[in-house]
C-alpha cells in the first residue's frame, strides 16, 4: 500500500476514536447524572410522610440506579473501543512512516536512474551527431523521422482516470478537459472517450475498440507501477499494474497511439521508456498537485485542438501552471526519440479549404 492509502486509513480511525470517547463521555455524565438522582430519591424516602410514598420513591429510586448502570456499562463499552482504535491507529501510524520511508527511497533512486538515463541519451545523442557530422565531411543534414500520415478522421483521446480511496478529482479533470475540446477552434476534430474510474479491462477493451491516438491517465503512479481501479463500487484498494505491463498493451495494438499523457505523480521515467514505442510521452517527474495536473491538462488538449503543436501545446500548458499561481509548472516532461521533432508535429490538422 502507499502512504496516501496509509493516511487516508489512519484519518477514519482518528475520527472513529474521537466519537467513541464523546460517546463514552456523554454516557458517563447521564450515569452520574442517574445516579445522583437514585441517591436523592432514596434519602427523600426515608423522609416520606406515609408508607406508600416511600415505597414510591424507593421505586424512583430503584429506576434511576437501572439506568445508571445501563450508562456505565455503555460507557465501558465505547472506552474500550476506544483503546482498540488507538491501537490500530498505532499500527497504521508505523505502516504509514514505512511507507513514507520507502516512498522517499524510491524517489531518491528513480531520481538517479533518471540522471543516468539522461546522461546516456545525450551521450547517444551528441555520438550520431558527430557520427553524421563525419560521414557527412561536415556538412550537417539531420532527417527527422516523419509520422505516420494523418488518415481523414478525428483525433481519438482516451481518458483513464482511477482513484479507487476517492482521493483524486479525476471526474473533475475529464470535465475540463472535455470543457477546453469543445471551445477549441477545430473541436469537430476531435473525439473524447471518457472512463473516470478505469480498470485494466476498461483500458484493454478502450485500445482495440475505440483505437485512440493519444491515451491519457489520470490517478496514482510510481516509477514503475500504474494504479487502476477493481470496478468495485466502494473505496477500495488499487489494482497495480507494472509500467513495463502497461507498455506492452501500448506495444501490442496494430495502430499504436501517437501520445501517452500519464498525469501522475513520478511518471517521468515511464514516459522516457514509452518513446520506445510511441512517438511522445508525457510524465511527471515528482508529485504533482491535483489542480496544478487539471489545469496542465485541460490547456494542452485545449492547444492541441487549436491546432498547436505538441511541443507548443506542451508548453503553453506548463506557462498555465505558472500564470495561475500554482507551483508545479517545472514537473510535466516531454519525451521522444531524438529523431523526432515535437515542435514540427501536429495532432489536429484542419483540411484543406
Amino acid at each position: 500500500m502507499n502512504s496516501s492509502y496509509y493516511q487516508h486509513q489512519l484519518d477514519l480511525k482518528r475520527k472513529a476514536r474521537a466519537a467513541a470517547l464523546k460517546r463514552a463521555s456523554d454516557l458517563g455524565l447521564k450515569q452520574a447524572d442517574k445516579q445522583g438522582k437514585a441517591t436523592n430519591k432514596a434519602v427523600s424516602a426515608g423522609r416520606a410522610s406515609s408508607p406508600n410514598v416511600a415505597k414510591s420513591r424507593l421505586r424512583t429510586a430503584q429506576r434511576y440506579e437501572k439506568e445508571a448502570n445501563t450508562a456505565a456499562a455503555q460507557a465501558s463499552t465505547w472506552t474500550a473501543k476506544a483503546a482498540k482504535l488507538e491501537k490500530e491507529i498505532a499500527v497504521l501510524t508505523t505502516k504509514l512512516a514505512k511507507a513514507q520511508q520507502a516512498e522517499r527511497e524510491a524517489d531518491e533512486a528513480a531520481r538517479r536512474r533518471e540522471e543516468d538515463e539522461a546522461r546516456r541519451i545525450a551521450a547517444a545523442q551528441q555520438q550520431r551527431i558527430e557520427s553524421r557530422l563525419s560521414a557527412a565531411e561536415g556538412q550537417v543534414d539531420i532527417v527527422m523521422k516523419e509520422l505516420r500520415a494523418p488518415k481523414p478522421e478525428k483525433l481519438r483521446i482516451l481518458l483513464l482516470g482511477a482513484s479507487s480511496a476517492g482521493d483524486l478529482r479525476v471526474g473533475q479533470e475529464q470535465q475540463r478537459i472535455r470543457a477546453a475540446v469543445e471551445r477549441a477552434t477545430h473541436r469537430d476534430l476531435v473525439e473524447l472517450d471518457a472512463h473516470p474510474a478505469a480498470t485494466a479491462d476498461v483500458f484493454l477493451n478502450a485500445l482495440t475498440r475505440f483505437r485512440p491516438h493519444v491515451v491519457h491517465f489520470s490517478g496514482h503512479s510510481a516509477h514503475d507501477l500504474i494504479y487502476f481501479e477493481r470496478g468495485e463500487d466502494d473505496f477500495h484498494d488499487e489494482a497495480i499494474v507494472s509500467a513495463s505491463a502497461f507498455a506492452s498493451a501500448i506495444a501490442a495494438v496494430d495502430e499504436k497511439p501517437l501520445l501517452v499523457l500519464l498525469n501522475s505523480c513520478h511518471s517521468a521515467a515511464q514516459a522516457q521508456k514509452l518513446v520506445d514505442t510511441v512517438p511522445f510521452a508525457i510524465g511527471m517527474s515528482d508529485s504533482i498537485g491535483d489542480t496544478d495536473a487539471i489545469t496542465y491538462a485541460a490547456r494542452f488538449y485545449a492547444s492541441v485542438a487549436d491546432g498547436q503543436s505538441v511541443q507548443g501545446a506542451h508548453l503553453l500548458s506548463k506557462a498555465a501552471i505558472a500564470l495561475n499561481g500554482l507551483l508545479d509548472d517545472e514537473l510535466p516532461i516531454l519525451a521522444h526519440p531524438v529523431d523526432v521533432d515535437p515542435g514540427a508535429a501536429k495532432l489536429v490538422t484542419p483540411p484543406p479549404a
